[in-house]
């Protein structure tokens, strides 16, 4: 506890200290190499002891930038707040020797424990911004510098807890049975459009739920680098893909159903997924009839989204 109490006093000479450093960029291929080859426990843990503060610390510098008014609302303080005692607790292993075996183990626990603590950080960070607004309104200018904040804030958060989630599955007992031949978290033939498959589905329960109804999925491979009658893999990690497109369908669906609630059939929702000699891409669709002013039908693909590999709810 006393060294607990110390480090806090000297936490903001610590942010000081490590935000001065950039996170190291590293590639999924990075990942794989280390842990199909030499994945040593040692190894990753002096990198993340020093790793994982360097990302604290520039994500608690850039919090700190945020209007004075938005960091007043408990919700973005509450986050705050886990995100000091993490950058705080893992500064205890600062000097910790990588060859005393209770280390290792105690670091891998705080590492589940951080993860746990950070589970609710994105609703929590969107209920700040709501308080916010409740208490001091709209401003275009304000809130587009926020969202610029809130896609970096999220995509730091992926990239931080990628790192977590790659530790605690090689050297702790979070391996998952059901699917042995990943390394960590990452899927070294990933069936695309099974995610796909997988998103929409649970998309269509939620929809299925609160509407009563949901567009069917109409799905196209198109194997441009691979037998073109092969289903497309691709190194990648599952659960983000999910996470994406479940996203995109969700709000897909609903936009379709409020658009057509009148109709008896609702058109459905089309995904394109695209490997080529570079990239792979997956694109969806949904198809909304509107009337012009003339009552003329014009019918418009509404939306059109991609995702590529390069690239790293339900509405209330």
């Amino acid at each position: 506890m006393r060294l607990f109490a110390y480090l806090w006093k000297n936490t903001n000479t610590k942010i000081e200290y490590y935000s001065r450093f950039s996170p190291s960029p590293l590639s999924i291929k990075q990942f794989l190499e280390f842990g199909r080859d030499n994945a040593c426990e040692k190894t990753s843990y002096m990198f993340l002891r020093k790793e994982l503060p360097v990302r604290l610390a520039n994500t608690m510098r850039e919090v700190n930038l945020l209007p004075d008014n938005l960091l007043s609302q408990p919700s973005i303080r509450l986050v705050q707040k886990w995100y000091m005692q993490s950058f705080v607790e893992l500064l205890g292993y600062e000097n910790k020797k990588p060859e005393d075996p209770q280390a290792l183990n105690d670091f891998l626990e705080l590492l589940i424990e951080i993860r746990n603590r950070h589970n609710d950080v994105v609703p929590t960070m969107a209920q700040g911004v709501i308080e916010y607004k409740e208490k001091f309104g709209f401003d275009p200018f304000i809130s587009s510098n926020i969202q610029y904040f809130l896609d970096r804030f999220y995509t730091n958060r992926i990239s931080f807890r990628m790192l977590i989630n790659q530790h605690t599955l090689l050297f702790g007992n979070d391996t998952n049975p059901a699917h042995p031949k990943h390394i960590g978290s990452i899927d070294p033939t990933c069936n695309v459009a099974e995610v796909v498959k997988d998103a929409y589905e649970t998309a269509k329960m939620l929809c299925e739920q609160y509407y009563l109804a949901a567009p069917a999925l109409e799905i196209q491979e198109f194997n441009m680098k691979q037998d073109k009658h092969k289903s497309i893999q691709a190194v990648y990690v599952p659960s983000h893909l999910f996470h994406m497109l479940f996203e995109l369908f969700k709000n897909s669906m609903r936009a379709t159903v409020e658009h057509h609630e009148n109709s008896k059939i609702l058109p459905p929702v089309k995904a394109k997924v695209t490997l080529g000699k570079e990239d792979l891409s997956i694109k969806y669709k949904r198809h909304l009839s509107t009337t012009s002013n003339s009552q003329t039908p014009n019918s418009t693909m509404a939306k059109t989204t991609e995702l590529s590999r390069p690239a790293p709810g339900w509405e209330d």
